[in-house]
């Protein structure tokens, strides 16, 4: 039982960091997703390159094969060959429809198997929480990204700013539940 709420907590997050990063990305113009703000940063565009061909190579046969693909071009994630925001949001969708598609055919018995990322042995949860951090840190670089350069008033993806109070009145004044924070979360999202 508490394998299979595992996985719909860790979905659930899952999910919620990728509204976060497009919710962040709708904000701003197209040519913005490609600013760098020097040689050694990567612009957001970049960033959902990487990200993809991460998710691409880790999910692809995911029970079967190493999670570092011999067909991944790491190095290339991090050159500039995406163009426009269409072309960056379907890589964007690539690289998460690979992983909710492997995700969503995981059972709660395989959370143990061994997999394999470079050769070093991860239980599919281990495998899982490894993702768990490193997809949420380059979002949190996309929505940091996208604050910094929007040009007219940022819509606040999470607790306004001087809003906490406001915030925390509301959640106490509700009964105590148990739930994933992500439900009230994605629902102000949309």
């Amino acid at each position: 039982m508490i394998n299979k709420q595992y996985l719909e907590s860790v979905k659930k997050q899952f999910l919620y960091y990728k509204t976060l990063g497009e919710k962040a990305m709708e904000q701003l113009e197209p040519e913005q997703l490609f600013f760098s703000a020097n040689e050694d940063t990567n612009s957001i565009a970049i960033i959902v390159k990487h990200l993809s061909g991460n998710m691409i190579s880790r999910w692809t046969d995911f029970l079967t094969s190493d999670g570092e693909k011999e067909w991944r071009n790491r190095d290339g994630e991090f050159e500039e060959t995406i163009t426009t925001k269409e072309e960056l949001m379907a890589v964007w969708n690539k690289g998460w429809n690979c992983f909710f598609d492997t995700f969503d055919s995981l059972t709660p018995e395989q959370l143990e198997t061994i997999i394999y990322i470079r050769n070093e042995g991860h239980t599919v949860m281990e495998a899982i929480n490894r993702q768990l951090a490193h997809y949420p840190y380059h979002v949190g670089q996309i929505v940091f990204y996208a604050k910094m350069l929007k040009k007219s008033e940022w819509n606040s993806l999470s607790i306004p700013k001087n809003k906490s109070n406001s915030y925390n009145a509301d959640k106490f004044s509700k009964e105590k539940s148990i739930k994933n924070f992500t439900d009230d979360e994605l629902d102000k999202l949309k």
